[in-house]
C-alpha cells in the first residue's frame, strides 16, 4: 500500500483518496499490517471514505491481523454507524476473529455485546449468517 494511500484512508482525505482511485491505486491494497482502506476508514470512523470505497467495490470482508475485519474492526473502535453500513453492504456477519484471547471465536456481534453496545450487538446478531 502507498504510504499516501493509507495516510488518507486513516486521515478520512475523501478528495486524495478519489483522486488516487482514479489514478489506479489498488482499492484493496493491504499496509504491511494487511488491513486495506477500508479496514483504516471503517476503524478511524470516516464514514464518507467508507462509502466511497464501498462504491468502488473495495472487499468487504478482508481479514488482517487477528482475522478481524472492516466491520469487526468498525465494532471494536465503537463506530456503529459504520458497522451498520458495511452490514447493508453485504459484509459477512459470522466471520471470526482468531489469536488474541478478546478476538479469539468472536463474530461482529460478539464484539459488540462485550463493549457494552447492546443495540449494535442486537443489530448484529441479526445479521448473523449460519456458518
Amino acid at each position: 500500500m502507498r504510504n499516501d494511500w493509507r495516510k488518507a484512508a486513516v486521515g478520512g482525505d475523501l478528495a486524495v483518496i478519489d483522486n488516487l482511485l482514479r489514478e489506479g491505486v489498488d482499492v484493496d491494497s493491504k499496509d504491511k499490517y494487511g488491513q486495506t482502506a477500508l479496514m483504516l476508514a471503517a476503524r478511524y470512523g470516516h464514514e464518507q471514505v467508507v462509502q466511497l470505497l464501498l462504491q468502488k467495490e473495495a472487499a468487504l470482508d478482508t481479514t488482517a491481523k487477528y482475522r478481524l475485519s472492516a466491520l469487526m474492526l468498525a465494532v471494536l473502535y465503537r463506530q456503529a454507524g459504520i458497522a451498520k453500513l458495511l452490514v447493508a453492504a453485504g459484509a459477512d456477519t459470522a466471520l471470526r476473529g482468531s489469536g488474541a484471547p478478546g478476538f479469539s471465536g468472536k463474530t461482529a456481534a460478539d464484539l459488540a455485546e462485550d463493549a457494552g453496545l447492546e443495540d449494535l450487538a442486537g443489530y448484529l446478531a441479526t445479521y448473523d449468517r449460519p456458518e
